[in-house]
């Protein structure tokens, strides 16, 4: 048992606290550049193609933020649906489901 404690086998993770956290450290990030990162993309797509003053470059621009847009959004969405299935699963389960509520809690930290 003193070998569990050294290897930290007794955190709400069973040892993988600290892949957890990097894991939860990298999400973040994406939740943050993700949406500076579209806006950024637009302004220079659309910047050039009002620039050239074609129209059919407006709306290829306008086109590639829209797109730009929804992969933003599907990828800030996933961790949200992610915990949500969890939970919903948690609820219905059986057993000691909430580990990984825990562990995911604990990541925060």
């Amino acid at each position: 048992m003193s070998s569990l404690i050294l290897f930290g086998a007794t955190d709400a993770c069973g040892g993988l606290l600290p892949l957890v956290k990097v894991i939860y450290a990298f999400i973040k990030v994406l939740m943050i550049l993700i949406p500076i990162a579209l806006i950024i993309f637009g302004i220079i797509d659309l910047g050039k193609a009002v620039i050239s003053s074609d129209d059919k470059e407006v709306k290829a621009a306008t086109s590639r933020l829209i797109k730009r847009f929804i992969y933003a959004a599907v990828v800030f969405f996933v961790p949200i649906l992610v915990a949500a299935v969890m939970n919903i699963v948690a609820a219905g389960g059986e057993g000691n489901t909430t580990g990984w509520e825990a562990c995911w809690n604990a990541a925060k930290q």
